[in-house]
């Protein structure tokens, strides 16, 4: 049997858990890590990567045994035959939805890091004290200050491209050469800048792909098929990154189909012993030691570890003292904003297919404005031509269709607004004992919903877009809001939140556990509140920070 003492183990191989392999391996740590899912190994393992779409059978789309097998997922963009072995068996790993809530997972080696969207901002303290401003919720323990430096060391390594604006709450960062806007973009970006007396701002988004030289790994191909893992390592994955480097430690064990059932917890020393473990393919239960825990299985599922763990100490599970284990759910809402016609432009195209759009960052409830919610949200989207596939009235058949074709149709552009979900204690997730997945298991139960605040927001979402759009000189403006289900941003936040006081809060400042101080929670369920802007920059700052506090304190013989 191979070794079952290590110096730390990590629960996750995602974005977070990734980084605190890395982080733990490269201070000199063994360390073992724990996916639940298969190896996908990269490059070798991206068997689509590299497919054009009339070589798959039914061209990257999707049937209808797919349609049935995946219920959850056929309600968005994520269900096609090009990555459908990224996603979660649902069949086998059920879920209850008291109300609805679109969990889309990941159950694999680089969990989501394969198929995430890329877009990375910083936080500012403005985000770090709202809750405290607005008082809702708790504070977070932390301020701008001190997280900073931890994202300039994660934008090095992973290879932020972006550009430097000086926009006091969206700071700048350590970046790669900015992607280009395009020539729609750029003009309407320079009239909206001057519509609005720069009070708002169009820039390119700041994305995780390599623009410049950054060892290890190419420059991004602008070949937008990111979803299906990048065999240039062109955007930052655990696979094309933090992977990698852990393994050229010498000082990391990877463990796939490994399902963490409980984190072993001794009463007297109020301290983590190791996991249990089920062998996700022969139902052997194993249990590895350990100094310290990092959990990063993602929001929901660092709850449910948690919740199974220590039951004879807490009935709630570890971390559950406070009564917030599970609580405070957050996602952000969208789906909602508008879109028309750019014209004059038809004699211009762009290079490639670049894999990036515009961020319009926050600007509503600043600088003394009030409106009848509280916080904000900001845009993304961009400026494109129709391709073949468009739709041309005049045309069904025939050799004036394939001509019209064979030239690109008008420009058009868009913005889809992304708005913070506050923290509410009653949006949670439950352990439900009486529904099992396939290993006998319980599941969770999800009961989530936006309220009066997010639904208000929704309407300037899509007026405010309107009105940019049309007053930048687009015609047709039309708005949109096509609802939204809890958990389509895929954004999970919350359930383990952080903050100052053990009554209040499931986590300390560094991370930690409370009820158990070698145990670190750094995946998205550490989050106090979300802000609206994607928030897995923040996850790779906190881990890497929470790395260096923990190894710092196992040198003290604190933990």
């Amino acid at each position: 049997m191979s070794n079952q003492i290590y110096d730390a183990i990590v629960i996750g191989s995602g974005i977070s858990g990734g980084w605190a392999a890395k982080e733990l391996t490269e201070k000199g740590l063994k360390t073992l890590l724990l996916e639940r899912g298969e190896n996908i190994e990269h490059v070798k393992d991206y068997k689509n990567a590299t497919k054009a779409p009339w070589e798959l059978p039914h061209r990257g789309g999707r049937t209808q045994e797919m349609i049935n097998n995946y219920p959850v997922l056929k309600r968005d963009y994520a269900l096609s035959e090009k990555n459908l072995n990224y996603w979660v068996n649902e069949k086998e790993s059920p879920y209850v939805e008291t109300k609805r809530f679109d969990w889309f997972r990941g159950y694999h080696v680089g969990g989501r890091s394969l198929m995430w969207g890329r877009q990375s901002y910083r936080w500012s303290n403005m985000d770090f004290e709202a809750n405290a401003k607005d008082g809702i919720a708790v504070d977070w323990p932390v301020r701008y200050d001190e997280i900073a430096p931890w994202y300039s060391h994660v934008e090095k390594f992973a290879g932020i491209s972006g550009s430097k604006e000086g926009i006091t709450h969206l700071p700048d960062g350590e970046f790669l050469p900015p992607m280009d806007l395009n020539c729609v973009e750029k003009d309407v970006a320079a009239r909206i800048k001057s519509e609005y007396k720069d009070q708002r701002q169009m820039i390119i988004g700041r994305v995780a792909h390599v623009t410049g030289p950054l060892p290890g790994r190419s420059n991004c191909q602008y070949r937008n098929k990111c979803d299906l893992g990048c065999p240039f390592g062109g955007y930052f994955s655990t696979q094309s990154s933090t992977l990698p480097a852990a393994v050229a430690t010498g000082n990391l064990t990877l463990r796939p189909y490994s399902i963490v059932t409980k984190i072993l917890y001794d009463k007297d020393s109020q301290k983590a012993t190791g996991v249990e473990v089920l062998d996700a393919q022969t139902n052997q239960t194993i249990e590895y030691k350990a100094k310290v825990i990092f959990l990063c299985a993602s929001t929901l599922n660092s709850a449910w570890v948690l919740m199974n763990s220590a039951t004879d100490v807490w009935a709630g599970g570890l971390g559950s003292s406070s009564g917030e284990l599970g609580h405070n759910l957050m996602d952000h809402h969208f789906r909602t904003g508008a879109s028309g016609d750019a014209e004059g432009y038809e004699d211009k195209y762009y290079f490639g297919r670049r894999p990036n759009g515009i961020y319009i960052p926050r600007f509503r409830n600043m600088n003394g404005e009030k409106r009848d919610y509280i916080r904000g949200f900001g845009y993304q989207g961009g400026a494109s031509r129709q391709g073949w596939n468009r739709e041309i009235a005049e045309l069904s058949i025939g050799v004036d269709l394939k001509e019209a074709l064979s030239e690109p149709g008008k420009w058009t552009i868009g913005m889809t607004g992304f708005g913070e979900i506050l923290p509410y204690h009653e949006n949670k997730a439950v352990l439900d004992k009486n529904v099992k997945d396939k290993w006998g298991l319980p599941v969770l139960a999800l009961d989530a919903e936006i309220k009066e605040n997010e639904i208000n927001m929704r309407r300037d979402m899509m007026e405010d877009a309107k009105e940019m759009l049309e007053r930048a000189g687009i015609k047709n403006v039309k708005g949109r809001d096509s609802g939204y289900g809890f958990g389509q941003g895929i954004h999970e936040m919350g359930t383990a939140r952080m903050g100052r006081d053990p009554k209040t809060s499931v986590l300390n400042k560094h991370n930690q556990v409370w009820d158990a101080k070698n145990v670190y929670v750094t995946d998205g369920s550490f989050m106090t509140s979300g802000n609206c802007v994607n928030p897995s920059l923040t996850y790779m700052a906190f881990t890497a920070r929470a790395v260096d506090h923990a190894v710092s304190e196992l040198k003290k013989m604190n933990l």
